[in-house]
């Protein structure tokens, strides 16, 4: 699957489950919505004071799935960044592309803006009746 492909296919979903490592170590995960840029970055918001926000502080870690209702997912894996001063501005900009409805705690500075650069990402498709795993090229 294509870059591009993989952008069309999280830009439909909208939303999908982060997981990032606790304190001790142990996997803490959590659905929200994800929005992508044209660079397959996904990014997402979150209180500053949040468990995830920790974690990433402390180890940037992080893997994702989205999808599956339908059949189909995109795994992911990479290393998460809180965004800051311009770089804040501009991602939290391409949040609300997909997200407006999230435009007051956004530029209000209700939330953080996160940042995932993916190191790795496969999609799966499950409805037929063989499976199609296929790795993201251009990460």
């Amino acid at each position: 699957m294509k870059l591009e492909t993989m952008v069309e296919y999280v830009r439909a979903q909208r939303s999908g489950v982060i997981s990032t490592l606790g304190p001790d170590g142990g996997p803490q995960a959590a659905y929200l919505p994800i929005a992508v840029t044209d660079a397959g970055e996904l990014i997402f918001d979150a209180k500053p004071d949040s468990r995830k926000v920790a974690n990433l502080l402390r180890d940037a870690r992080i893997a994702v799935v989205i999808g599956g209702v339908d059949g189909t997912t995109l795994q992911a894996e990479g290393r998460a960044d809180v965004t800051e001063g311009a770089e804040e501005a501009e991602y939290g900009e391409q949040y609300l592309r997909s997200f407006p409805e999230y435009a007051a705690s956004v530029r209000g500075g209700g939330v953080v803006i996160i940042r995932i650069r993916l190191d790795w990402a496969r999609f799966g498709d499950f409805r037929g009746e063989r499976s199609v795993v296929t790795e993201i090229g251009d990460l």
